[in-house]
């Protein structure tokens, strides 16, 4: 097992304040060795100061929020991690609970600053720096460095700042499985700054445990418990309360829904500047234990495939696989897998803006990253091991027997789609199907029966 990630420090973040101007120094960390010895990723002024620190500030609060945990059970603030790179910046976090996902992108045009070197790290939010977020006002210049360009040199013996916490895999898991949910968003709705504060006022102040409704009529929204034709549905309203304070500021507000409706995402655009929240079914599911993206896993590639693609993109760029292929030879399936793979293990982010995936470095081992699929790596044993049985298999379906971790003998039954337009239908006797059907990912013996068909 590979352990939780702990968070090192070279120094704590500070803050500098020199009449209207605020200077942010964010100090970072990195598991990938090399990346600790960057003195500074990024130094410059966030154009719009007052906005950019009410989304960190928020931020900050969403990763301290934890809406399906008792307070005996909190857990310490988990510090985001910032992309720089192609022009932008981008702060992720996830709540505590694992239920929210939540970015801030800083575009181009809202930035006056020194792009210094690529890359993706954790950073320092600390309580001095989080509280100064909330004091920037509409006329302070905000200036945000992503290390220190003091620190020219930095040695193996200079002094660390280590927090007490570790980062639980769940969190980077986390990372991955998003992705697939942002990839199969619909845009449903799309609020004025009017419209959203009307509907904001009935949103309900303590927590719910049945499903609301976003519905319209005529040009009103409104939050209901019944469920109409193209209303969205979102799972622990009262999470949206995260969004509150933003409202009075923005220019517009999305909402998305996925295809089958296990998750929303909201974005709220304030032109040179756009935060989104990902909202998972409800406060007790986190996006550590989704696996959607797992069914394409089932072919499998070379891990020098993943490494050389790694060593080629830059951090926030954006991937175009059809390109890739044509530069690279590489057949067009074969680049469907890779995106499959890099998105499940979090090289990829999701943007809903332009429909299309962006790199991204991620500040840990590609070796912890590979091992975050368990399911994965279970389908791929039980397949080497020999423990699957194909028992009928032709044109319109499949029946099979896998032997479980137990002994147990599970049957696994697959109709396929013939005209090709959906996707074949699996079913297992295992505890994880009756439990969740295929609403989390496909279970390890589903995948392993796959996994054998196409080897």
């Amino acid at each position: 097992m590979i352990p939780d990630f702990e968070y090192r420090y070279k120094s704590a973040s500070t803050i500098t304040i020199k009449g209207n101007d605020k200077s942010f120094i964010l100090s970072h960390c990195s598991e990938v060795e090399k990346d600790n010895y960057v003195p500074c990723f990024f130094y410059g002024n966030i154009i719009n100061s007052f906005i950019a620190s009410k989304c960190l500030s928020t931020l900050a609060k969403t990763v301290r929020a934890h809406f399906a945990i008792t307070p005996d059970q909190r857990i310490s603030l988990r510090d985001p991690i910032v992309s720089v790179g192609n022009e932008q910046l981008h702060f992720e976090a996830f709540s505590s609970c694992n239920s929210i996902y939540a970015r801030i992108d800083i575009l181009k045009e809202g930035i006056d600053g020194e792009f210094i070197q690529p890359g993706c790290t954790n950073v320092d939010f600390n309580d001095a720096t989080i509280r100064a977020f909330n004091t920037v006002g509409r006329n302070e210049k905000l200036l945000i460095a992503v290390g220190s360009k003091d620190m020219q040199v930095i040695t193996e013996n200079a002094a660390t700042t280590e927090k007490k916490v570790s980062l639980p895999d769940r969190w980077i898991k986390g990372l991955g499985n998003v992705q697939v949910y942002l990839s199969q968003m619909n845009l449903i709705f799309k609020l004025d700054k009017i419209q959203a504060i009307q509907l904001f006022r009935a949103l309900p102040k303590t927590p719910v445990k049945g499903d609301y409704f976003l519905v319209k009529s005529g040009n009103a929204y409104s939050f209901s418990t019944q469920q109409k034709p193209d209303s969205v549905r979102i799972g622990g309203i009262h999470r949206l309360s995260l969004i509150e304070n933003l409202l009075m500021f923005i220019d517009s507000i999305s909402f998305y829904q996925s295809q089958d409706q296990q998750s929303t995402a909201i974005t709220l655009d304030f032109k040179d500047i756009r935060m989104l929240f990902l909202l998972s079914d409800s406060v007790y599911r986190g996006f550590s234990g989704e696996g959607k993206n797992l069914e394409n896993l089932t072919s499998e590639l070379p891990d020098e495939l993943i490494t050389d693609i790694n060593h080629l993109f830059k951090t926030n760029e954006i991937f175009q696989p059809t390109l890739i292929s044509i530069a690279n030879d590489l057949q067009f399936t074969t680049m469907d897998n890779l995106q499959a793979s890099l998105s499940s293990i979090g090289l990829l982010g999701y943007d809903l803006y332009t429909n299309s995936y962006f790199y991204r470095k991620l500040p840990f081992r590609l070796s912890r990253l590979k091992s975050l699929n368990p399911r994965i790596q279970n389908a791929i044993k039980l397949v080497n091991q020999g423990d699957i049985e194909i028992l009928v298999q032709d044109q319109n379906s499949i029946k099979a027997q896998v032997k479980g971790s137990s002994g147990v003998i599970h049957t696994i039954l697959g109709k396929k789609d013939v005209s090709g337009k959906k996707d074949d239908v699996f079913q297992c006797t295992c505890n994880w199907f009756t439990t969740h059907q295929n609403n989390r990912g496909l279970c390890k013996h589903i995948l392993a029966v796959k996994m054998k068909i196409k080897r």
